[in-house]
């Protein structure tokens, strides 16, 4: 955790934002729309980097904002789009916010990260969507395509996109374990920005590292609290005195638990931070999610959409403060403009609710081998229960249905 914050940091102190936006602009700028889509694939990454959408506001949001504006966008619409568009990249890898979900409920990581891209990739379609609209309907203009100015602005962030490959390259291949992935990041960013990009000298480093850690030292703090709170709650038995209430209450089937599930993960989400919700409320979650059969990427998907549109969303979304702090706008005025933009992220959390294969498909394959292999040792299919549904005790792992 500390390891992935120094990235974030490094790079949102450096001139990457701006490489970014670049490069979306000369990859998409020509469409209706395009710098409307540039601004949701350009936030969307960042955040991606950072694990921060706040973060995002204020880096990518603040370079956009005044270009939307000048181009020709309404400006309710482009401060709406600044404020929210980083929402989707907390479902990109490599997401530390993916990290902390599969740390408390011991899913593989990789595979965590291949099931949550997909539901990413649909929110960012259903912006870019809207954006078009709008691009059309406000009659903005696009800039004509240029495939030089593409190759070349593409060229100058490749080292920053290489980021996330290494990560995944290193999970993927099993070359790395989690812990040396971060690493590898952490001294390879180092290594761009100061001697490569030369955006950063040493004395600055050593100032984002202490920003850095402080944020991480927090962090620390609350997992280790959470973890004695998980502790507890296990010995009281919480969670089944949780789930005998509201089966009393008539909830006895899996759509029941969703229900009350987006309910209390929205309003955790906009009274607490992402990683407090993860860190306490997760453990909290996970039997009642077993208890269900829950698939774990499905549970993650929702989780973490469920946090990040509490955060745009009125009265108390941490994000709706920070954009009212950076633009210099009343909060009342942010509430209205970001509200189309919850209904779109709300449409999304519905289709990834409804279409639960969206967030499993990438391993069903794997599943199907599993068992056969378990089926041709005559042996239970432990693992593939494993990937196939919530496990209450990862030491004893049991199958999904009677």
């Amino acid at each position: 955790i500390p390891l992935f914050v120094f990235v974030g940091y490094l790079m949102a102190e450096s001139k990457t934002p701006d490489r970014i936006v670049k490069a979306a602009a000369a990859a998409l700028g020509w469409m209706p729309g395009g710098l409307a889509i540039v601004c949701i694939v350009a936030s969307a990454v960042f955040t991606m980097l950072t694990g921060g959408s706040g973060v995002t506001i204020v880096a990518i949001g603040g370079l956009l904002l005044p270009v939307l504006i000048e181009q020709g966008y309404d400006r309710k619409f482009a401060l709406g789009l600044v404020t929210t568009a980083g929402a989707v990249g907390l479902l990109l890898p490599p997401s530390p916010l993916v990290l902390i979900y599969c740390y408390v409920t011991g899913v593989h990581v990789g595979k965590t990260y291949a099931a949550t891209l997909y539901p990413g990739l649909v929110l960012i379609g259903i912006l870019s969507v809207y954006a078009v609209y709008v691009g059309v309907r406000s009659k903005v203009p696009t800039q004509r395509f240029d495939m030089g100015e593409l190759v070349r602005e593409t060229w100058n962030v490749k080292w920053e996109l290489f980021a996330p490959v290494l990560v995944l390259a290193g999970l993927g291949t099993g070359l790395m374990d989690l812990h040396e992935s971060a690493a590898a990041a952490a001294l390879y960013t180092v290594i761009i920005e100061v001697y490569i990009y030369k955006d950063l000298t040493w004395k600055k480093v050593r100032k984002v590292a202490k920003d850095a850690m402080s944020l991480a030292g927090a962090i620390v703090i609350i997992l280790a609290m959470a973890t004695a709170l998980t502790n507890y709650i296990v010995h009281a038995r919480v969670p089944q005195r949780i789930l005998a209430f509201f089966v009393e209450q008539g909830m006895s089937e899996l759509w029941h638990f969703i229900v009350v599930l987006n309910l209390f993960l929205f309003i955790m989400g906009m009274l607490m931070d992402a990683f407090s919700v993860l860190l306490v409320a997760l453990p909290l979650l996970v039997p009642l999610a077993a208890n269900f059969g829950m698939h774990p990427f499905y549970l993650a998907v929702m989780f973490l959409l469920n946090l990040e549109i509490a955060y745009v969303t009125p009265p108390v979304g941490l994000n709706l403060y920070i954009a009212s702090f950076r633009f210099r706008r009343p909060v009342t005025e942010i509430y209205r403009v970001v509200l189309p933009f919850v209904g779109l992220l709300m449409m999304g959390l519905l289709i990834v609710i409804f279409v639960p294969k969206l967030s499993s498909f990438t391993i069903e394959d794997e599943v199907a081998a599993l068992r056969a292999e378990a089926k041709k040792a005559n042996i239970a299919p432990t693992q593939a229960w494993a990937l196939e549904c919530i496990q209450e005790d990862r030491n004893n792992i049991i199958p999904c249905s009677p």
